[in-house]
């Protein structure tokens, strides 16, 4: 048995809250690993908490300013020489399809670290990232690593219901967030993929605290019920409508904008039932698309939803914000523009989809200043490649 499969084996057998002790025992033993240490991203993804004893971690390392941080922001090995004698430190991403978890840092003798040994070690943390997905059911160990604070209920109920942070596959690449990361409340994103489309709901339910949260719950579960029976666009969109309607008779509504993908042609339907906007960033040119305006959901009894088309091509990047980002307004009451959002997504171009949400709402809490949110804010970048031509 070659020493990665012995590594990936224990792993797999390893009980959910020791996979960072069966790591630390099997690089040690099979790589010549002095220090080894799993970090998560914390929910805000602004810094990377080190794996410890419940209920607490060791000092965080901030994303933007540490070598670690660099190892998750571009999703590529970093190795930082130590001041010991003879020794580096590898610092390598744990992700899941392109979601990102957290960094794997590993402190080995540079004679030990060749091509060989980084692309086994990288391997390593793609295994990890898939077991504490899997872990993740049966443990908080990695849950409560994620936090630099505690959660308002609120929020513990919204990231629950999220699907990830972010997601890559060859037709495109997705990069969400959510703010105040810890007292969210009724902002929330879901997706998922066939072999031949892309679904994608951004939604807003109104109110706060636990009452936007139950909102957005019963309106995401409704969605995927009906998304997952194989009903249309409309058809899901009537269902959620339904539902809520059904349970606040008109009182509560809820703001969503449903796409869904043709994974092989980009066609695109849209069902535009609320506040969510879509930005569309081709050729260098940011532009707002305009939709056909519908109810949002559960505001009356029956109502019907149709369904528009939309083209999106390869090279396209398509933003999505909540009302929280363009009502936000300065210390001295400007509003946080189009145009400022524009010039925002401008900048950003060049950054891979999973940065720019963290990016602009960075900006936009720049823009706002000491005051304190009012409102939760969503951002959802959506880099679309299209199908490549050998898989057509």
């Amino acid at each position: 048995m070659d020493r990665f499969t012995a590594v990936e084996r224990a792993l797999r057998s390893a009980t959910p809250d020791a996979l960072p002790g069966v790591l630390n025992e099997g690089l040690g033993a099979y790589y010549g690993a002095a220090d080894v240490t799993l970090l998560m991203a914390d929910y805000a993804t602004t810094i990377l908490q080190p794996v410890a004893t419940l209920p607490y971690t060791m000092e965080p390392l901030r994303v933007h300013t540490s070598a670690a941080g660099r190892a998750f922001n571009w999703q590529q090995p970093h190795t930082e020489d130590l001041p010991e004698a003879d020794s580096v430190k590898v610092h390598l991403p744990v992700s899941v399809r392109g979601d990102r978890i957290g960094v794997l840092s590993v402190t080995l003798p540079a004679e030990r670290l060749d091509a060989d040994t980084e692309r086994e070690l990288l391997e390593i943390g793609e295994v990890l990232g898939h077991e504490i997905l899997v872990s993740e059911r049966d443990t908080d160990l990695y849950l409560q690593a994620r936090r630099a604070t505690r959660l308002t209920l609120a929020a513990e109920m919204q990231w629950q219901l999220l699907p990830g942070r972010s997601c890559m596959r060859p037709e495109y690449e997705i990069g969400a967030q959510l703010e105040p990361a810890y007292a969210i409340y009724g902002d929330n994103f879901d997706w998922s993929t066939s072999a031949d489309h892309l679904t994608l709901s951004l939604s807003n339910g109104m109110g706060e605290g636990i009452e936007a949260a139950l909102l957005t719950n019963l309106a995401v579960n409704a969605l995927r019920n009906g998304r997952r029976a194989g009903l249309s666009l409309t058809d899901q969109a009537y269902l959620a409508d339904q539902a809520i309607y059904g349970q606040y008779r008109g009182r509560q509504h809820l703001s969503v904008l449903l796409l869904r993908f043709d994974l092989a042609t980009g066609a695109t339907e849209i069902v535009d039932a609320g506040s969510p906007k879509m930005w569309r960033l081709r050729s260098g040119k940011v532009e707002q698309i305009e939709l056909d305006a519908q109810l949002p959901l559960g505001m009356f009894e029956d109502t019907l939803y149709t369904a528009q088309e939309f083209r999106t091509e390869p090279g396209d990047r398509l933003v999505f914000v909540s009302d929280g980002v363009y009502n936000v307004a300065s210390p001295v009451g400007e509003r946080y523009s189009d145009h400022a959002l524009a010039r925002a997504l401008t900048s950003t171009r060049l950054l891979p989809a999973s940065q720019v949400p963290r990016a602009v709402l960075h900006e936009l809490a720049g823009h706002r200043g000491a005051i304190e949110a009012d409102d939760d804010a969503m951002v959802v970048c959506l880099d679309w490649h299209g199908r490549p031509d050998d898989a057509q």
